[in-house]
């Protein structure tokens, strides 16, 4: 895969999880809007996005063809830990942004601007210690 092939897909994959963890915490939020409920949607959403964005990147991104319990277990749990860090960044983004403006739009606009820069971090993390032994990249002209 190209560079531009491969920053195409993570950044479709990205959105696509951003979109599912967004959609996620709408959906919470229209049962209350309290800490319990603001709490349970930025979980629930984080988790959405998570597993939608592993089942991606695992066979588009790192052409991870391995199947079973085993190696699902094995990767998803290195995948979570490498998304520990980057998830902080996420939540404190948009935590900051909703604690500042205090509405939904400035909360989701925190949201993707921390999505965004974990997202990069965690590329760079799962193609060192999840995905280590996948070609990423081709050597041809367009990479």
């Amino acid at each position: 895969m190209t560079v531009r092939e491969l920053v195409f897909r993570y950044t479709a994959f990205a959105v696509i999880a951003t979109l599912v963890n967004l959609g996620t915490q709408r959906l919470i939020l229209t049962l209350g809007t309290d800490a319990f409920f603001y709490a349970a949607a930025v979980a629930a959403g984080t988790l959405t996005g998570l597993v939608v964005k592993y089942i991606l990147d695992k066979r588009w991104i790192f052409g991870d063809m391995q199947t079973g319990l085993k190696a699902h277990g094995r990767k998803f749990t290195l995948y979570t830990i490498m998304g520990v860090f980057t998830t902080a960044i996420f939540w404190s983004s948009e935590t900051a942004f909703w604690l500042i403006w205090k509405t939904d739009l400035m909360r989701e606009v925190g949201a993707v601007a921390g999505l965004a820069v974990g997202y990069f971090v965690k590329y760079q993390l799962d193609r060192r210690f999840v995905f280590s032994s996948a070609q990423l990249v081709s050597d041809g002209p367009d990479s």
